[in-house]
């Protein structure tokens, strides 16, 4: 591992402001790189991350023998620290994850809409950066590599908040995107610190064009209700798995403990089971063995309980992001009622039907509101990386801009670029105005396309 001390001393000497200026500078040259050059930083980063594991696991160790003494102290969470803990296969994991994003196709440059106003007057819309996107994110430090490398497919800036459990990793790994990327513009990523830094961020309106928080639903309200700037995330991830009356028993077994046990710690793992009445008496049993060999603690309603031993759930247990082994299970009496469930208590986060009948799925799917809604399908299929889409920069439960998993598409917007040939709009004015044409054609934008014709 070579020495980090040039970086570090970057990291704390330049301001939080400063960064941003210089970010919003590299921004406007990094959208003018070509994808080739911006892939080819990427394969850099994953071979520095291949080449540098026991520095970032030493690094790792640290964060994590600090969270398991807050743990102990009741100030941190267990899920906290699995998120936090990185190893030899996640790593790998995270390599390929870029690699991934660099294999995506270039999201820039795409005409959207090519639209003739009049012979030689042509109008396109074609896709580019957002600029600058600001990131603070939580416990997590493989989601540094993630923001950082669709940041950088997607031609933006980006500044980078981790949080201090994660302070260690997140300083080895920056260094190791830093200086694998010393061919891109400088300054096209930046890394704070501090807690006051989270703040300067969300008062510049003006200079950061989109922030993207990752961590609790407490974490994220707090940002959305702090700033200006467009947020992208999602305040909870209340995921349901609803076993129909007419499920394969087996599959949704199958389903339900994946959802839950694969890991607990994420947004996407499911927090309520809901179970119509017809099969509770079938399915409740074998699926509660099951939890119970995983150490998951379940929490019902009356008429689960009467089928299995489990504790009472509350009123605060159907919206509750329990993020651990703890699950809720309700019996309901229709698809209706467990659609009105998901309605009430959901976070339009992930849902999922267990069902043989295709009509009962299609009403199940297009009854709710959620970003994403399965069947037949585990809630943690609901990822960027599991989507195709390289990685993700976050989960968005919101409809304007970008919704679900955030790749690539959710990092970009548009321009308009109009080719004319000398017109003015008094042509197109007056008692004697020449009409407009607006028809579509099959064309893409390139610098001068009229000349092209």
């Amino acid at each position: 591992m070579t020495e980090r001390t040039t970086g570090s001393r970057e990291t704390t000497e330049r301001t939080t402001e400063t960064k941003v200026e210089d970010a919003g500078t590299a921004a406007l040259e990094l959208a003018r790189t070509s994808d080739e050059e911006r892939s080819a930083a990427l394969h850099a980063i994953a071979d520095a991350i291949d080449a540098n594991h026991d520095g970032i696991l030493e690094a790792n160790e640290a964060d994590v023998r600090e969270a398991e003494e807050l743990l102990e102290a009741g100030e941190y969470t267990q899920a906290l620290v699995d998120r936090l803990k990185l190893s030899e296969s996640k790593l790998e994991s995270i390599a390929e994850m870029v690699r991934s994003v660099a294999a995506q196709e270039n999201p820039l440059g795409k005409t959207q809409t090519a639209r003739a106003l009049d012979e030689g007057l042509e109008l396109y819309r074609v896709t580019v950066p957002l600029g600058v996107v600001g990131s603070i994110f939580e416990s997590r430090p493989d989601a540094l590599v993630q923001i950082a490398s669709l940041a950088l497919k997607s031609g933006n800036a980006v500044i980078l908040k981790g949080g201090s459990e994660a302070s260690h990793s997140n300083r080895v790994l920056f260094e190791l995107i830093r200086e694998a990327t010393a061919d891109m513009p400088e300054g096209w990523s930046a890394l704070v610190e501090a807690r006051a830094d989270v703040e300067t961020l969300l008062g510049m309106d003006d200079a950061i064009d989109l922030v993207m928080p990752r961590g609790s639903s407490e974490f994220v309200s707090y940002i959305q209700e702090s700033t200006s700037i467009p947020v992208l995330g999602h305040t909870e991830g209340v995921c349901h798995v609803y076993v129909d009356a007419e499920a394969d028993l087996g599959m949704a077994t199958e389903i339900a403990y994946d959802a839950k046990v694969q890991y607990p710690a994420v947004c996407n793992a499911v927090e309520t089971l809901l179970v119509h009445e017809d099969v509770a008496e079938s399915f409740l049993p074998r699926v509660a063995e099951r939890y119970d060999d995983a150490g998951v603690e379940l929490r019902g309603d009356e008429a689960s309980r009467s089928i299995v031993a489990m504790e009472a759930a509350t009123e605060a247990d159907w919206s509750t992001e329990y993020g651990d082994l703890i699950l809720s299970i309700r019996v309901v009496d229709s698809l209706e009622a467990a659609v009105d469930h998901v309605t009430e208590y959901g976070s339009k986060h992930t849902d999922s039907i267990v069902t043989e009948d295709a009509d009962r799925a299609a009403s199940f799917m297009l009854g709710l509101d959620s970003a994403s809604v399965f069947h037949n399908a585990s809630t943690r299929f609901s990822d960027g990386y599991r989507y195709g889409l390289g990685a993700e920069v976050g989960i968005s439960t919101g409809k304007t801009h970008a919704r679900g998993p955030v790749g690539l598409e959710g990092l970009t917007t548009y321009q308009y670029y109009l080719e004319g040939d000398g017109q003015v709009v008094g042509t197109y004015a007056g008692s004697d105005a020449k009409p407009f044409v607006h028809e579509e054609f099959d064309g893409s934008w390139t610098p001068g396309s009229l000349s092209g014709r």
